[in-house]
């Protein structure tokens, strides 16, 4: 099963990003004060349950726990800080991005397939 690793520190986020150059990243930037914010990791579960695609890696940011790491994702990527939101990153750059209640399981599906 393909799960989310949890991004904690900017050292770990700019090696995730350095290795999307060889597999993309798709970050998850996820509130855990907001409800809009657990229905959508809901839905990132429910497509991580179903066929995900195995040739993407899988990150989440927890953006209050460790906001340092949210604000270097949203500077690096240039892609305004919302959250939830979903960031696909190929080659260190942000090719697709989402959030709120655009995240479901058959959007990501549609756009990661």
């Amino acid at each position: 099963m393909v799960t989310m690793t949890k991004m904690t520190t900017v050292q770990q986020l700019n090696s995730a990003l350095g290795a999307s150059s060889d597999k993309p990243l798709l970050l998850f930037k996820h509130s855990t004060r907001c409800p809009i914010s657990s229905r959508a990791h809901q839905e990132m579960e429910t497509y991580l349950q179903g066929t995900p695609d195995e040739n993407i890696e899988y990150g989440i940011i927890y953006v209050v726990e460790d906001r340092p790491v949210s604000n270097e994702a949203a500077d690096r990527l240039q892609v305004k800080h919302e959250s939830p939101q979903a960031i696909l990153i190929k080659d260190g750059e942000a090719v697709w991005h989402t959030s709120h209640s655009n995240i479901t399981a058959h959007a990501l599906h549609d756009h990661l397939t």
